[in-house]
């Protein structure tokens, strides 16, 4: 299922006793409109609060007769109205919406200018100036494979190791978007990216100081988490049905450098 949701009013799409979430929602909505018992939702990348979506994908297993395209239709009439399933199709049985997934998109926005009201959920209002060439110069020297603890939470026993595949910064009138690209993203990853070259963008450090922070070995305390709701997940990429099962098995083991 290719879901999109308003992150403002979301405690993040993992879910939480008594608090809403994405998952939550739609788990509860599935099991209503199915009624039949809580199946519980794979997903491709697991947002925080605030965190938006166009194009997060998730899996679930249902009995072989559900009518996989008429599945949006009855559940977009019982959801809240922040959150959409857009399609929804029958996938073989070796698809994993988490590991079998190629590469995750995202986008930042973030704007030096007065942000009008009906964008101030959708992009950060920055105090200071920002300069788009200093902004593309640091994040041209993150790409590549790389340990990015330094700008993770690690989790015990998962790798920070990724391969950052496009990180670049363009304008729309008076609007900063990041375009974001990587195979996976660890926890706070994309947002503390951002954080590092805003840094950057607006003269308080050089632009070789980002890709400096490769070298540590712990999470950088210097590093500032930009705000959860300038980001966006845009989308999520995956390969032939064929190459499904080696590419979840692929993803599932540990990466070294």
């Amino acid at each position: 299922m290719d879901v999109s949701y308003d992150g403002t009013d979301f405690s993040g799409w993992a879910r939480q006793p008594q608090r809403r979430t994405v998952c939550g929602v739609l788990e509860d909505v599935l099991a209503q409109v199915l009624r039949g018992p809580l199946r519980r939702l794979t997903v491709a990348g697991r947002t925080d609060a605030g965190v938006h979506a166009t194009g997060q994908v998730s899996h679930v297993d249902l009995p072989v007769d559900t009518d996989a395209p008429a599945l949006p239709y009855r559940l977009n009439r019982a959801l809240p109205a922040d959150v959409r399933i857009l399609r929804a199709r029958r996938v073989p049985p070796e698809f994993d919406a988490r590991f079998a997934a190629l590469r995750r998109h995202y986008t930042y926005r973030v704007s030096d200018a007065p942000v009008e009201p009906l964008r101030r959920n959708h992009v950060v209002a920055w105090p200071r100036p920002l300069d788009l060439a200093r902004l593309n110069l640091a994040a041209a020297n993150l790409l590549g494979t790389h340990d990015f603890v330094a700008f993770c939470k690690k989790r015990e026993g998962a790798t920070t190791i990724r391969e950052l595949q496009r990180l670049e910064w363009h304008k729309a009138d008076d609007v900063f978007v990041a375009q974001v690209s990587a195979d996976a993203f660890c926890h706070s990853m994309v947002r503390s990216l951002v954080g590092a070259l805003l840094a950057v963008g607006e003269g308080r450090k050089p632009a070789d100081w980002p890709v400096s922070l490769l070298a540590a070995e712990s999470r950088s305390s210097d590093v500032t988490v930009a705000p959860a709701h300038g980001l966006v997940l845009t989308g999520v990429d995956y390969p032939p049905d064929e190459q499904l099962a080696a590419r979840a098995q692929q993803t599932r083991n540990v990466r070294t450098l």
